[in-house]
């Protein structure tokens, strides 16, 4: 069975590629890239279609993401810097997509709706059709290095204040970066602890315990006079 040949469009930024395969409801569709080619089959409209191409230079794959439209598959694919070289030394600007200049010429079309020049360049590229597609790692966007495996925001436990990465926990305050301790009542706390300041250096004796008591010198006053030997 033979296969027809995508219409490929193409635009580009100086970090990154815009690459779209004008196919309209797309479906079993295969996506394969590398750093250096992209291979497409699906079928569109009850035909079968496939890309098989070389880029002119190589490109980041596992940072390149691409998704599935109603109307044609868009493709944000990241160029990769050659080593041994620096920002200067490195060609910002492809002179075209393609290896192959015989084959660009037939199967590759300038994206004039997001086409700038080179010194005209301002911005990247509205990647706005990229939501809810797919890394072309086979991970979703966003589920690359960095998560950790916590959700965006899970920098701790809520409410954790005063520690590194973490919120507090609910509730614990009164203490230099506690927020409370489970919903203590600091107030009742603060003043047992005011009580037991008062008791004037007598390690926590109960009230009574100092000899200073009325009961006390009641007891004193019932003691038999000593006899004068």
């Amino acid at each position: 069975m033979s296969l027809n040949t995508a219409p490929i469009k193409w635009a580009q930024r100086s970090d990154s590629l815009y690459v779209t395969i004008a196919l309209s409801d797309v479906k079993e569709e295969t996506i394969n890239l590398s750093d250096s080619e992209l291979h497409f089959k699906g079928k569109s409209q009850g035909k079968d279609y496939e890309v098989n191409i070389v880029f002119f230079k190589p490109v980041d794959s596992e940072g390149s993401k691409y998704n599935v439209l109603p109307r044609s598959i868009q493709m944000h694919v990241m160029k990769k810097m050659e080593e041994g070289k620096d920002d200067e030394e490195e060609e910002a600007f492809w002179p075209r997509l393609l290896k192959d200049k015989a084959l660009e010429k037939n199967q590759v079309k300038i994206d004039w709706d997001r086409y700038v020049d080179e010194d005209e360049e301002e911005e990247g590229f509205d990647t706005s059709a990229m939501d809810g597609g797919m890394g072309m790692g086979g991970m979703p966007p966003g589920m690359g290095g960095g998560m950790g495996g916590m959700p965006p925001g899970m920098g701790g436990m809520p409410g954790m204040g005063g520690m590194p990465g973490m919120g507090g926990m609910p509730g614990m305050g009164g203490m230099p970066g506690m927020e409370g301790m489970g919903g203590m009542d600091m107030e009742a706390l603060m003043k047992q602890m005011g009580q037991m300041g008062d008791m004037g250096g007598m390690g926590g004796m109960p009230p009574g315990a100092d000899g200073d008591d009325d009961e006390n010198d009641d007891d004193l006053d019932d003691l038999p006079d000593l006899e004068e030997s």
